[in-house]
């Protein structure tokens, strides 16, 4: 079998995250080293073994595996077959350094849920343009984590300031998303200027609109482009005026909404 090392690399446009790792690898294995940040890794094939704080550990089917900065561990493939791996590398901004200690004893959390959420979080991460729903669902998968890390029936920690009602802080970031609805807010900035926690913020919109703030704002989007097109505008004005971050942005999520690409709904114009 030739050894395959195929690689792809990038830091988007969301508040901590230092850069986004894929990879698929037969023969290579790492040596010992560290990161000065999280490793948040899920295998798509294949499995990893790897060595951390002298213990050996694994990477089987579903398991989310959270390695702590600065503690040493190196990285194989189990089968001939090698593993193919998706990584988040996370700053201390996600993760405080508190978790680092229950991190190193259990790295590997078997979580299906978890898994699933990770792996929604890369695709949101390969489209310019989505960052306010990666950065949603990163808000959620760090309460997840906090969760398992953790110890049971644990104290509040600064990650938990203290709640509004729901129901305000959903209507009140409805509105923020509507007078934002051309540029955009991040979910950082949303939770500062309605003066609530993130995760907090989007289970508040979530619950009380049945709709994520990522799905509310790019609907807003799609309902403005419908009726550009309609007035005879080509996709790429259309793109350009209604907040997307390009023509191909536009049209994925038109398509995913509408079901028909921008080009062909305008076609269909009367």
């Amino acid at each position: 079998m030739v050894a395959q090392r195929e690689v792809s690399a990038w830091r988007p446009r969301v508040p901590g995250v230092v850069e986004v790792f894929h990879a698929h690898f037969t023969e290579y294995a790492y040596p010992m080293h560290v990161h000065d940040a999280w490793t948040l890794l899920i295998v798509d094939a294949g499995a990893v073994r790897y060595d951390l704080d002298r213990h050996e550990h694994g990477t089987p089917h579903d398991t989310v595996s959270l390695l702590p900065p600065h503690v040493p561990h190196n990285g194989s493939p189990v089968t001939p077959s090698g593993f193919r791996k998706r990584v988040l590398y996370l700053d201390l901004s996600r993760l405080d350094e508190t978790y680092i200690g229950p991190a190193v004893d259990t790295p590997d959390l078997v979580d299906p849920v978890l898994r699933t959420r990770v792996g929604q979080l890369h695709s949101a991460l390969a489209h310019p343009g989505d960052e306010l729903e990666a950065e949603s669902r990163l808000t959620l998968i760090g309460e997840r984590l906090r969760g398992h890390l953790r110890p049971r029936g644990g104290t509040h920690t600064r990650d938990d300031p203290p709640r509004r009602p729901d129901r305000t802080l959903a209507h009140d970031l409805r509105e923020l998303l509507d007078e934002r609805l051309l540029q955009g807010v991040n979910l950082e900035e949303a939770s500062r200027l309605v003066h609530a926690h993130p995760a907090h913020l989007v289970r508040a919109f979530s619950g009380a609109f049945g709709i994520a703030p990522h799905q509310y704002l790019m609907s807003r989007r799609v309902d403005r482009a419908r009726r550009l097109l309609l007035d005879g505008r080509t996709p790429g004005e259309v793109a350009a005026e209604t907040g997307f971050y390009d023509q191909s942005h536009l049209t994925r999520h038109f398509k995913r909404l509408v079901g028909v690409a921008p080009g062909r709904y305008r076609l269909s114009a009367r």
